[in-house]
């Protein structure tokens, strides 16, 4: 690549009939002058590019930076979903052992209950055949008096 100091340079050898000088001189400075622009120019859209390059890195070093903080993230939700299922499933487990727990207290209370029951209508049975009997032996006592008041002389 040409340098506009070796554009400046640049010497032509000369003919017969050739070229103005001067022009030729003026048409360089320009060229000259337009080449540092460009120069320039290049200059500092490469610094723009370098910093652009950098900022890209910093930028995907930050997406992979909260990749993997989404990732610890859907990780910590799924163990909060799996521990809350954990969580439910045993407190249906210990409600359902409570509510068997219930239903068997409950069987258990109404067969004492029956037993109970059983128990007095026994115990009634036994008072009513007793006073029966006692009814009965009043009555044949009763039965006895009288039969000795009739016989016996009046």
């Amino acid at each position: 690549m040409l340098t506009p100091l070796e554009i400046h340079n640049k010497e032509f050898s000369k003919a017969f009939r050739g070229y103005r000088e001067g022009e030729v001189d003026e048409f360089l400075d320009e060229i000259i002058r337009d080449y540092e622009q460009v120069l320039k120019e290049n200059a500092v859209l490469k610094e723009q590019v370098e910093a652009a390059n950098k900022e890209l890195g910093h930028y995907r070093t930050l997406e992979e930076v909260l990749q993997k903080a989404i990732i610890v993230a859907q990780e910590a939700a799924e163990e909060v979903k799996s521990s809350a299922r954990k969580e439910a499933e045993l407190l249906i487990k210990e409600a359902q052992e409570a509510a068997d727990r219930l239903k068997e207290d409950a069987r258990e209370r109404l067969r004492k209950t029956a037993e109970n029951n059983e128990e007095l209508i026994r115990q009634r049975d036994l008072f009513v055949a007793r006073m029966k009997a006692v009814v009965r032996s009043y009555l044949d006592l009763l039965e006895e008096l009288k039969e000795e008041e009739s016989e016996a002389p009046k």
